[in-house]
């Protein structure tokens, strides 16, 4: 140690532990980073696996997306079917008005919609993660749902391109949908596409579609009321359409009127006009109940004439509304009375104009249960309806109405017909024979001017199916539908001339473009002038004092009766001047009715209705003086002793007849 100099301090010996400690902080530390580096460098491998994996959820997606470009304007063709007024009988499909410009859209109809499904509408981008968040805390809080966060750029994406699916694809197809809308529309086309598409209830899709079904006006006319009541149909349209409950749709629509008030579109004065506000709710309303046996038949049509539709039609028909109203009042009455206590289940009634145009038509006893239309459809025995053809045939092998016939017991080709009452009256007139549905006379008749006549003169006048040459045949054992046969009676409402039903008049296309129009052919005609006039004259005996005498009514008619074997059929078929129609009752399954005929609860179904629809019309002949030169009482004087009518009589002398015409005899039928 050097003088004056201090000892150097001695260093104090480590401490084994400390080094033991720094030892192991190190490699600890090490580890620790390491594996902040292993979390980190896996994380980011999940980072792009999960990247990855939703890019390649959303391009599954979007390569599992509809085609937006070809399905925008894509929908439906819809079918709205006008009565000969003007007024709509039904729709069939979706029912769609005019497509509406947002510029044509009235203030307080976009500003409802806005107001009610979203407010946002102007400031999101499709998706509005605001309006998300709001109504998933809105449903927390109620512990149900009770708000949605879809955008109105979302529904249109649903309505237009997706299905009613709930699941998360959907919803992310939806979302992709509706930013792809934003970026190819403006906002508002996107309002006019959601308004001119979505659906309001009551089968009306689309904005004007709603306005017209509801209050019969275009959506350019809505008022502050009627918007507010338009745009609470959004929410839930069936529940909240004024077709189904008016007073539920009030409701609705003043909450809608809340809402603009809380949205700061209008103030609590115009709020509460508009709740004061009466709203007609009439609206163009589709006819009811069985009309629709009628715009089915007209539905089945109209392909015939255009093809498939590529658009929205319009078909304009023949159909009267109000005929076709009581048409469907005396049917169901006649069958719900009398119908109901003689086990008479079904009927139908086609009416007609003596051109064939088909004013009403009613093809059972209630479509709710049965859409069969039996008046087009149902193949039946005519039983004594027949016998138009049978008395047509043999004035044009020149019998006359008052030809002398016999009615006595008679066998054709080992065919024996018996009269309903089993008498027989001998001596009478063509004309007593025909209005007292002899069956003998009838049978004989037909068979001695041949059976090729009579089916001849059937097909002449409209009757489509095949008959067989039997001697039966000239009591109707043949088939035919209520339609043909009453086509074929309405020869002689006209005067002889064809007669071929129909039913449309115009199908256009929903921008006015006619597609298809009538043209009004010139009829042919297809029995003489004075033939046509002396059977017209011979059915009006028919109604005046014979089987049909309870279709009597205050206007000159003809007609005839018809019931085939075992009840299982009735009919009266008869026209006036204005209207030809027929009525058919009886059972689907052939089941025997409890005695009903064609001159009962058929006549009484058709006076009813025929004196309806005759209502303010005038009495006018059956025989138009200008289209015959030959009068009947010509033709019934019975002195004739040349042709069919003195070789009877002569053969009645020989054998005594009597002569003798029974007025209580009841129609004849088949039998």
């Amino acid at each position: 140690m050097k003088a004056g100099g201090k000892a150097p301090a001695k260093k104090a010996p480590k401490s084994k532990a400390g080094a033991r400690d720094k030892a192991i902080d190190v490699p600890t530390a090490r580890r620790r980073w390491g594996w902040l580096r292993v979390f980190l460098r896996w994380s980011a491998v999940a980072f792009i696996w999960v990247t990855l994996a939703v890019f390649g959820l959303v391009g599954w997606y979007i390569l599992d997306l509809p085609d937006p470009d070809g399905l925008i304007n894509q929908r439906p063709p819809s079918v709205t079917v006008l009565g000969a007024d003007g007024s709509v009988l039904a729709t069939y499909g979706e029912l769609h008005g005019e497509t509406i410009h947002f510029e044509d859209l009235p203030v307080s109809l976009v500003q409802s919609v806005l107001a009610t499904e979203d407010r946002r509408f102007f400031d999101h981008v499709g998706v509005d993660l605001r309006g998300i968040a709001r109504a998933a805390w809105a449903n927390i809080q109620a512990g149900g749902v009770v708000q949605g966060g879809s955008t109105i750029t979302q529904q249109v994406a649903k309505n237009l391109f997706l299905t009613p699916e709930r699941s998360f694809k959907r919803k992310a197809q939806e979302a992709l949908l509706a930013l792809w809308l934003e970026r190819r529309f403006t906002k508002e086309e996107i309002l006019a596409i959601y308004l001119n598409r979505v659906y309001f209830g009551a089968g009306a899709y689309g904005v004007d579609a709603a306005a017209q079904r509801f209050f019969n006006k275009s959506a350019r006319d809505l008022t502050l009321p009627e918007s507010a009541m338009i745009a609470g149909l959004l929410k839930a349209p069936s529940r909240y359409n004024p077709a189904n409950d008016p007073a539920a749709a009030r409701l609705r629509a003043a909450e809608v009127i809340d809402n603009l008030v809380e949205a700061g579109f209008i103030d609590e004065e115009t709020a509460r006009a508009a709740r004061a506000a009466t709203l007609n709710l009439e609206g163009n309303r589709p006819a009811g109940g069985e009309a629709l046996y009628a715009t089915d038949w007209i539905m089945a049509r109209a392909s015939d004439y255009i093809g498939v539709a590529q658009g929205d039609l319009v078909i304009v028909t023949t159909i009267d509304p109000q005929l076709q109203r009581q048409a469907q009042v005396a049917l169901a009455s006649g069958l719900a009375g009398e119908g109901a206590e003689r086990n008479a289940g079904e009927g139908a009634i086609v009416s007609m104009t003596p051109e064939g145009a088909v004013v009403a038509m009613v093809g059972g006893s209630g479509y709710a249960t049965t859409q069969f239309n039996r008046a087009v459809l149902a193949q039946r025995q005519p039983g004594s309806a027949f016998k138009l053809f049978v008395y047509l045939a043999a004035l044009e092998a020149g019998m006359k109405p008052g030809d002398i016939v016999i009615d006595q017991p008679v066998t054709i080709d080992g065919w024996s017909p018996g009269n309903f009452d089993g008498e027989y009256d001998g001596r009478m007139t063509l004309t007593d024979a025909l209005a007292g549905s002899v069956n003998t006379v009838a049978a004989e008749t037909a068979w001695r001017i041949g059976m090729g006549n009579v089916i001849e003169a059937a097909h002449r006048l409209g009757i489509q199916e095949e008959m067989t040459a039997l001697p039966s045949l000239a009591l109707g054992t043949t088939e035919v539908t209520p339609l043909n046969l009453t086509a074929a009676y309405a020869v002689l409402a006209n005067q002889g001339l064809t007669a071929s039903p129909y039913v449309i008049e115009e199908i256009r296309a929903r921008n006015g473009e006619v597609l298809y129009a009538r043209a009004a052919a010139a009829p042919r005609r297809v029995v003489a002038p004075d033939v046509a006039a002396n059977l017209a004259l011979m059915l009006q005996q028919t109604v005046e004092s014979g089987t049909g005498r309870a279709a009597d009514i205050a206007w000159p008619a003809a007609g005839k009766t018809g019931t085939s074997q075992d009840y299982r059929d009735a009919w009266f078929i008869g026209f006036t001047r204005q209207y030809v129609t027929g009525v058919w009752i009886g059972n689907d399954n052939g089941a025997a009715m409890d005695r009903v005929t064609g001159g009962g609860l058929p006549a009484r179904v058709w006076a009813d209705y025929m004196s309806d629809a005759q209502s303010g019309l005038p009495a006018l002949a059956l025989v138009d003086p200008a289209t015959s030169t030959t009068t009947y009482a010509q033709e019934t004087t019975g002195d004739d002793k040349d042709g069919f009518g003195g070789l009877i009589e002569n053969l009645l002398s020989e054998l005594g007849g009597s002569g003798a015409v029974n007025p209580d005899r009841q129609e004849g039928g088949n039998r």
